[in-house]
């Protein structure tokens, strides 16, 4: 495959930053996402390029849309491990108001 051009490179890393950004993720999120040691943006455009060498700007979307996919899946699994917290049953309720008629008595 052809190179980036400098124009292309330019939109592609404004276009992740604002992507990272919406998200709520970092260049070391992505960093980490792509298996590379550093978040500096010249590291993450190095394998960006080298995504593209791969198969063109199909494969860099394609590889985006894997992380964001995962980055997404993982929201909604922690979000169901919040929403399993058990609720207060009858004798936690019962101990509470015990306690609060104690302090209050005294």
């Amino acid at each position: 495959m052809s190179k980036l051009s400098i124009q292309e490179e330019k939109e592609l890393i404004s276009f992740i930053k604002d992507w990272l950004k919406s998200h709520g993720f970092t260049q070391k999120d992505l960093a980490n996402e792509l298996n590379i040691k550093s978040s500096r943006t010249s590291e993450i455009i190095m394998k960006i390029k080298e995504l593209y060498k791969k198969g063109g700007m199909f494969n860099v979307a394609r590889k985006l849309i894997k992380i964001e996919q995962k980055w997404l899946n993982d929201i909604k699994n922690d979000y169901r491990e919040d929403n399993h917290t058990q609720p207060y049953n009858q004798l936690d309720i019962d101990s509470l108001v015990n306690k609060i008629n104690q302090d209050t008595s005294k």
